[in-house]
């Protein structure tokens, strides 16, 4: 068979969508981390273009078993992509589809990182908590918002991809250089600003020098604005790079270096907007 004579339907991506948010990362493994997920996702559309049990169907399960490993907020647009041709071509597009896959998962991993895995949870998670600890309810309801539309995001994706084809990828390429080459000067700028507003470390020790204080958390200031919480983040970033360390004994060390400072009484080290 090169071609297919079956042609995807409206119950088709509703069944790839369903597949992709509930059960795409359950398979993941090391040697080929995604693949078994990214096949059971699209399965039941490949035995529909090919037949149960045929030639055809074991050969294009071969490729879709090979390594794959991209972004969980991308792999749908990439999924449209490679179904648009093996609805066209059949099992005469394994190469195109295999090369189509290895071209894309590369590229679109940082960008789904950047933005999705770290630019926008920054950001919305830190507005949320701020109207968390302000005592306003909101703030849940703003995070559940972000989650929706991350969500909605993945499942529109599909469809568009598979209506596009191949003719969008050509012009994606150096779009999407650039996107993640801004995304990414972004995200590091957001970091700073978050550094400076949401950690707060100070000395609160003064010294007495005849009758007045000297405030060193006022010199520090009127140097370096902030100096403390980027040298304080600096340090955990450092912490994190060390073998066997992860994030939760980094979360567990700040708590235990807040409690300390605090009863020693000179320094205050918390989280949340100065």
């Amino acid at each position: 068979m090169t071609n297919s004579n079956y042609k995807l339907t409206k119950e088709d991506f509703n069944q790839i969508n369903k597949r992709s948010l509930f059960t795409f990362q359950l398979g993941w493994n090391y040697e080929r981390m995604q693949a078994s997920g990214y096949l059971y996702m699209i399965l039941p559309q490949l035995r529909k273009m090919y037949g149960d049990g045929t030639p055809e169907l074991k050969e294009m399960m071969k490729v879709h078993t090979q390594f794959f490993n991209t972004s969980p907020f991308f792999h749908t647009i990439i999924a449209g992509f490679d179904l648009a041709m093996e609805e066209k071509d059949g099992v005469g597009s394994k190469d195109a589809v295999n090369g189509i896959k290895t071209g894309l998962m590369g590229p679109f991993a940082p960008l789904g990182d950047t933005i999705f895995g770290s630019l926008v949870p920054a950001i919305m998670g830190s507005i949320a908590a701020t109207m968390a600890i302000a005592g306003q309810p909101w703030g849940i309801f703003l995070w559940i918002a972000v989650a929706v539309a991350y969500d909605i995001f993945r499942w529109k994706q599909l469809e568009f991809a598979y209506k596009e084809g191949v003719n969008l990828i050509n012009n994606m390429q150096s779009t999407l250089t650039a996107l993640i080459e801004a995304a990414s000067v972004l995200g590091v700028f957001m970091m700073g600003a978050l550094v400076a507003t949401m950690i707060n470390f100070d000395i609160s020790y003064k010294m007495p020098i005849g009758e007045k204080m000297i405030d060193f958390q006022d010199i520090l200031n009127s140097i370096f604005p902030r100096l403390l919480p980027a040298i304080f983040t600096a340090f955990i970033f450092w912490l994190l790079g060390k073998k066997g360390m992860n994030s939760t004994k980094a979360i567990g060390i700040i708590i235990v270096l807040a409690l300390a400072l605090s009863a020693f009484g000179h320094f205050a080290l918390g989280m949340g907007p100065k």
